[in-house]
């Protein structure tokens, strides 16, 4: 894991409002946030550059793309090695419809969060990860029936 960076408030203010909304112009942004065109093109960049701001993406509604069904998956392995973990977390990245993969402890290796249109699109995708991946000892998925709170904004 890499050291946290030094943010002053002007670099708060900043990605607060990217977080928010990260189509704004340069200058609508200056504006947001209170500095001059150039230091906010200035700042950004440094952000950009530290690899606090790792990129800047649009959020898609993923039931109006047909992605309705959300799998929550804890995923334990048989051999707990760090090449065979590689080797999992490889095939995982892989894969468009894992959004999130985390390593975890205590409990499973790894928690996955899936995104997919229904359950044969699960079914599917869990041959290819989970079947037909000869170190995956036990899977356990949870089916989101109702997504209370999403958000991608951590607080600065």
């Amino acid at each position: 894991m890499s050291e946290p960076i030094n943010l002053d408030e002007l670099d708060r203010r900043i990605l607060n409002t990217l977080q928010t909304d990260a189509s704004h112009t340069n200058t609508e942004l200056a504006e947001l946030v209170h500095v001059s065109p150039p230091t906010c093109s200035r700042r950004v960049k440094q952000l950009s550059d530290s690899g606090v701001i790792e990129r800047q993406v649009a959020i898609v509604d993923p039931a109006k793309v047909g992605a309705r069904l959300t799998a929550i998956v804890e995923i334990t392995l048989d051999v707990q090695a760090a090449e065979r973990m590689h080797e999992f977390e490889a095939l995982a990245q892989q894969e468009a419809a894992v959004m999130q993969c985390y390593r975890v402890s205590p409990g499973p290796d790894f928690v996955l969060i899936v995104q997919v249109a229904d359950m044969p699109a699960y079914h599917a995708l869990a041959h290819r990860l989970f079947t037909a991946h000869a170190n995956v000892r036990n899977v356990k998925a949870y089916f989101s029936t109702h997504r209370a709170k999403f958000d991608t904004r951590i607080a600065v």
